[in-house]
């Protein structure tokens, strides 16, 4: 999956940008607590590991 499929994802979830530095901080209103960072590199793929350690934190998996 790909950075930009994968913000697409989250942003389908309820997840917003909170701030943006080196990556975008998405946070949900229901999750305050949570923060996850998804890099800017929009074409490329995200590593199996990262992508299944954001699934889980967003609770889409």
């Amino acid at each position: 999956m790909k950075f930009s499929e994968l913000q697409r994802k989250l942003e389908r979830e309820g997840w917003y940008i909170e701030r943006t530095a080196k990556h975008h901080i998405y946070v949900h209103p229901a999750k305050p607590s949570i923060q996850i960072p998804i890099g800017k590199h929009k074409s490329e793929e995200v590593a199996t590991g990262t992508l299944n350690k954001i699934l889980k934190l967003a609770g889409l998996k």
